[in-house]
């Protein structure tokens, strides 16, 4: 029997790349995104049905999970790709991004699962893959919401590993470095926006902008590793990608607060 595995972001970057990978080695994906209709690569895939979805709307995700409901009796997996960086000072930044960051970052998510759980349930191993990111245990000037939103992620994440646990479901997190991807660029035209050249912040977003214009990794890297969360009898409950991003990530815990403040200020210069 074929695994059901819903994707949303899967219209681009890792979403659509794990998307492609999964159903080309057979699993039936069910790519969502709130403009996918028009991707003949996904739309045209024997093994993937794209559908529309909207990760801040609640009448969506009731109308999606339907859908699925009414054609699928269970579902094996569901990977939360969507998302995007709200960067800029916090002083700048409008609480109505803020809002519409966490919104989409964590809690659209926390909807979605709420309401398709039922049918993960009905899995034999359950999966939820929530897409962090190396922000979700660290921080950084200037991408404050981004942080915020990504740091509520993992802790919602890990509470919901302890629920769900009497129901064999395993809930996993992968944490990506800077993904060659269009999202850098979406990002820093946010953050430039609310940066103008009068502020303050402008120089030190500018070094910023600079910084993550740098990828460390391919949508193929991170993809990868999703399967790998999504296959593995007993998945780890966070991985990253490269070998030094898990060791960045053991470290960091070592360090004291006042070095950790260093080395993000040392990022930036």
């Amino acid at each position: 029997m074929k695994k059901i595995v819903v994707i949303t972001g899967a219209s681009s970057g890792i979403g659509r790349q794990t998307a492609l990978d999964l159903a080309n080695q057979g699993v039936q994906v069910i790519g969502a995104a709130r403009t996918i209709e028009n991707d003949q690569a996904l739309s045209n895939h024997q093994n993937i049905t794209t559908m529309n979805l909207d990760i801040t709307s609640h009448a969506s995700i009731a109308h999606f999970v339907t859908a699925i409901s009414d054609q699928y009796s269970h579902v094996d997996g569901l990977v939360n790709a969507a998302g995007y960086g709200a960067f800029g000072a916090l002083e700048e930044v409008p609480l109505a991004e803020a809002r519409n960051q966490l919104d989409v970052n964590l809690l659209g998510i926390v909807d979605l699962i709420q309401v398709i759980l039922p049918l993960i349930r009905k899995s034999a191993d359950g999966r939820i893959i929530n897409i962090s990111s190396l922000a979700g245990q660290s921080y950084s000037a200037l991408a404050g919401w981004y942080y915020i939103s990504k740091h509520a992620l993992e802790t919602m994440s890990d509470v919901l590993r302890l629920e769900l646990k009497q129901f064999n479901i395993k809930v996993v997190i992968v944490e990506p470095s800077i993904t060659n991807t269009n999202w850098a660029r979406i990002t820093i035209d946010k953050m430039l926006s609310v940066t103008p050249k009068s502020s303050p912040y402008r120089q030190m977003a500018e070094r910023q902008a600079q910084l993550i214009t740098k990828p460390t990794q391919t949508t193929a890297d991170v993809s990868r590793t999703i399967i790998k969360a999504i296959s593995t009898k007993r998945p780890k409950n966070r991985y990253q990608v490269r070998f030094m991003d898990r060791i960045a990530m053991k470290s960091i815990h070592l360090l004291s607060y006042a070095l950790q403040d260093r080395l993000a200020e040392r990022m930036m210069r």
